[in-house]
């Protein structure tokens, strides 16, 4: 259970990382996608919590 968490945690960081490559914020304002650890960040509590689901 909880190497199923660690794993969705890390694979929602990555996937936000991928989204900050290839989306991403054009003018820097955008309040989530304009830095990539935040991106990153958010990804991974958004993998948490759909890892902690199943």
């Amino acid at each position: 259970m909880v190497l199923k968490i660690i794993i969705g945690t890390i694979v929602g960081g990555a996937l936000g990382l991928l989204y900050y490559k290839l989306v991403g914020c054009p003018n820097g304002s955008c309040p989530i996608t304009a830095k990539a650890h935040r991106t990153a960040i958010y990804g991974a509590v958004l993998g948490f919590m759909i890892s902690s689901l199943f």
